[in-house]
């Protein structure tokens, strides 16, 4: 199973180069893209590497990953 978390570490770095991709393409909301998912990068990377962070700041980063997801999707939402 350790197999998958990689491959998730992998796809999410994907996602957030993606969003960096979009914000060179003039698209703010690519930031929110980058921002969630570059703090999932971490937030997993540190989880499977048994980094000693603290879990408030675990908690807190999770929060600002789900600010900017919340950002994206009301940015998306107000296009159409």
């Amino acid at each position: 199973m350790v197999i998958i978390q990689y491959l998730s570490i992998l796809i999410e770095a994907v996602v957030a180069i993606f969003g960096l991709l979009m914000v060179a393409k003039k698209k703010v909301y690519g930031w929110g893209f980058f921002i969630t998912f570059g703090i999932y990068v971490f937030y997993d990377l540190a989880k499977l590497a048994n980094w000693n962070i603290s879990a408030n700041i675990m908690y807190g980063l999770f929060f600002i990953a789900t600010l900017s997801v919340l950002f994206v999707v009301w940015h998306v939402y107000k296009l159409e």
